[in-house]
């Protein structure tokens, strides 16, 4: 898990000179993955192959966020600075980076100020950030994967931070210098989902293309375009300045991995379910003043209500090979500490099953569609640790890939993990 040290003085600090930097060890899938994984992949299943994540280069710690943003926004109210105080606390968040700093704050002063026309200038911004984070985080897979851009037959780009065409899977696939007959699918405004729903989205192609079909996924958000003042009329802003981050993920997905490829986990069923009459629980709309995002307080409740029927239906290929829900890992998109409690307390869940979820959201804050990608590294880094201390202590074989979003949106895989020592 990545640990850091608070700034010295500001909100936001510049802690290197480059334009997005990878603050953890980012080969995840090289010195300890040259041994063989545990167990060998089923012929013809979707794995993961690899996986990457790059970030802008501005820090922020969660106890300097209050009183930089009321003064980055001008903002002298008491009882916003109280309640935007009393959620930062309660998030859980630790660290957060964002792309958004000091240097865009003095050259567009107007992203700062209410009612003033900015979607163009957030765009300009947000559509050069996307791509940036997203080449850095692709090629940091890539090299952990160990192939060549060459191989690479497909594309699935996730973002909801951008709106411009071409999109930016071109612009990705142009960055990357990807062969121009790659085959490219983009995912836009898929929220928090949008992850989970591009593993989905590449588990289908990597199965249904010829042999030796190898997806690259790449997430890449950031908050610039909900970037705004705070305002009494809008008490949920104040939640997305006290728990969203920017950042980017990628993987490598293909089936019958050759010998020189360590696969982390294989993907079989997969699920997607919406949930009717909730579609303005979580909901943003393109103005041009930005996206304007309100988030419902009832998310939380209508998860834990439906959470555990969904998962069923998404274990069913084991029935009965799972007796309780411990049996398994539960990689979850970390929306927030709430949704986390919930679902511990719904499904009955160990302390500890949630782990690399509440690692990622503390480390990173909730970066939308990227974070599932830095929850399984976390898993990944959680196994090889386990077998470090305990040698070929046990861990859980199979489990579930969650996330959710707009809709209300339920996107799930049952997967296993890849090096993970089964129980016997």
């Amino acid at each position: 898990m990545l640990h850091l040290q608070p700034p010295a003085r500001s909100l936001i600090t510049l802690w290197c000179s480059s334009p997005f930097i990878l603050p953890r060890s980012n080969n995840i899938d090289t010195a300890t993955s040259k041994q063989a994984s545990s167990m060998a992949p089923n012929p013809g299943k979707a794995t993961i192959l690899a996986l990457g994540h790059a970030f802008p280069q501005q820090l922020v710690m969660q106890d300097f966020v209050v009183d930089g943003f009321m003064k980055n926004t001008n903002c002298k109210d008491p009882e916003l600075k109280e309640k935007l105080t009393r959620l930062c606390k309660t998030t859980t968040v630790k660290t957060r980076y964002v792309v958004m700093s000091d240097e865009i704050l003095k050259n567009y002063p107007e992203l700062a100020q209410e009612g003033l026309p900015t979607m163009k200038q957030r765009l300009d911004i947000s559509n050069k950030a996307v791509t940036q984070m997203a080449t850095e985080a692709s090629l940091s897979c890539i090299s952990s994967w160990g192939g060549d851009l060459s191989s690479i037959t497909h594309l699935v780009y996730v973002s909801s931070s951008e709106a411009r065409f071409p999109g930016g899977d071109l612009h990705l696939a142009l960055a990357l210098g990807l062969s121009p007959d790659v085959r490219r699918v983009m995912l836009a405004f898929t929220g928090c989902s949008g992850g989970v729903a591009g593993l989905r989205v590449a588990m289908a192609l990597a199965e249904s293309s010829p042999h030796g079909a190898r997806v690259l996924l790449a997430t890449s958000e950031t908050t610039i375009v909900g970037f705004r003042p705070p305002s009494p009329d809008r008490p949920y802003d104040l939640v997305g300045v006290a728990l969203f981050g920017d950042g980017a993920g990628a993987a490598i997905i293909g089936a019958d991995p050759t010998p020189t490829e360590r696969p982390l986990f294989e993907l079989h069923s997969a699920m997607q379910r919406f949930l009717p009459g909730t579609d303005k629980t979580i909901e943003g709309r393109l103005t041009e003043e930005g996206i304007k995002f309100q988030l419902g307080r009832e998310l939380p409740h209508l998860i834990e209500a439906h959470v555990e029927d969904f998962c069923r239906k998404l274990m069913a290929e084991r029935k009965g090979m799972m007796k309780s829900y411990d049996d398994m890992f539960w990689a979850v998109h970390p929306g927030g500490p709430a949704i986390l409690t919930k679902m511990e307390g719904r499904l009955g869940l160990a302390g500890d099953k949630l782990h690399a979820s509440r690692c990622a959201l503390r480390d990173f804050g909730n970066a939308s569609s990227n974070t599932i990608v830095y929850v399984l590294e976390n898993m990944v880094e959680e196994t090889r640790r386990k077998k470090a201390e305990a040698g070929d202590g046990e861990d859980c074989e199979w489990g579930l890939i969650l996330a959710f979003g707009p809709g209300i949106t339920f996107e799930g895989i049952l997967a296993r993990n890849l090096q993970a020592t089964p129980r016997a």
